[in-house]
């Protein structure tokens, strides 16, 4: 459940009991508190494979991570998350980008919100994803995306 991002911290992954992943927590994640950890805790027994692989691809030694996976969100959001998810590694798209993928090139603030609601982080890659002029927000804070897009060799 718990993995480390070398300079962030300790993060966690949860997955329900068919083994579909359902939430990363990031180092660091506004809003998550002691208590959310272990009730997430209590829904996610033994080991899953992404552990090994998420620490292979915070190593460097790994591409990509494509696991099996549950998530609620509205359609829109689903959209959003569908487009993350062919971005390839190492590569960025701008929210305006993913909101023309999504067959609303006018919602661009709004894939910036249902990258800010994405349950998993990592997996679902929104820290490829850019802002127009800059960086763009992102949950695990700036410095963990810079991290992120540095370690895919992405130039920022």
């Amino acid at each position: 459940m718990e993995f480390h991002i070398p300079g962030f911290g300790k993060g966690f992954v949860f997955w329900d009991e068919e083994g579909f992943l359902r939430r990363v927590i990031l180092p660091g994640q506004k809003g998550v508190t002691e208590e959310t950890v272990a009730v997430e805790a209590r829904r996610s027994s033994g080991t899953h494979p992404f552990l090994p692989a998420l620490a292979a691809y915070l190593q460097g030694r790994r591409r990509d991570l494509v696991f099996p996976y549950r998530v609620e969100g509205t359609d829109f959001q689903q959209r959003v998350w569908r487009a993350l998810t062919e971005i390839p590694y190492g590569e960025t798209r701008t929210y305006k980008e993913i909101a023309a993928a999504t067959g609303s090139p006018g919602a661009a603030r709004a894939v910036g919100q249902a990258c800010g609601a994405n349950p998993l982080p990592l997996l679902i890659p929104c820290h490829r994803v850019v802002a127009t002029g800059g960086l763009g927000g992102f949950g695990g804070g700036e410095q963990l995306k810079k991290y992120l897009l540095r370690l895919e060799g992405v130039k920022i």
